[in-house]
């Protein structure tokens, strides 16, 4: 039974960060840590990392210290939270850096419908330079509209 309880933490952390990375990437990329994110909306750099890359680092925090805390003095709940960050961070790096820009040139034929909707979605999010007038800030999930496209 508490296999399935920790089954269900992770899964249900994993779902939820989409929520919390679309409002993260809408109010705290756009808005005051822009200057983070700024590059990688008007990339002037062709190097290996984007001062947006620290974000990664942002989220990775919490998980390692859930891993941490959720060790100690056994394992428990907490743990499972920080496993579903982690998936779901190893989810967002194969969607976005992998499947859309391409840092990593693989899958670049990738036709699914599903790449399809997410790719122009993105695309859709990155047609605006600058920080006012975003649109599509999700990752895994982009407005119904992307997909009835490729349908």
């Amino acid at each position: 039974m508490q296999t399935v309880f920790y089954i269900l933490i992770t899964l249900g952390v994993f779902l939820t960060m989409e929520g919390i990375t679309w409002l993260t990437h809408r109010y705290v990329m756009h808005g005051f840590l822009w200057y983070l994110h700024e590059d990688h909306h008007q990339p002037k750099y062709q190097g290996l990392f984007e001062k947006n890359d620290a974000f990664f680092v942002i989220f990775a925090i919490p998980s390692i210290a859930l891993f941490y805390y959720g060790t100690f003095p056994e394992l428990n709940y907490l743990f499972f939270i920080g496993l579903g960050i982690l998936l779901y961070g190893m989810a967002y790096f194969f969607v976005h850096d992998i499947l859309i820009h391409q840092r990593i040139p693989i899958f670049k034929r990738a036709s699914h419908w599903y790449v399809r909707a997410i790719r122009k979605g993105h695309k859709m999010h990155h047609k605006h330079l600058g920080k006012e007038d975003g649109e599509c800030f999700g990752m895994l999930l982009v407005p119904m509209k992307y997909f009835k496209e490729f349908f």
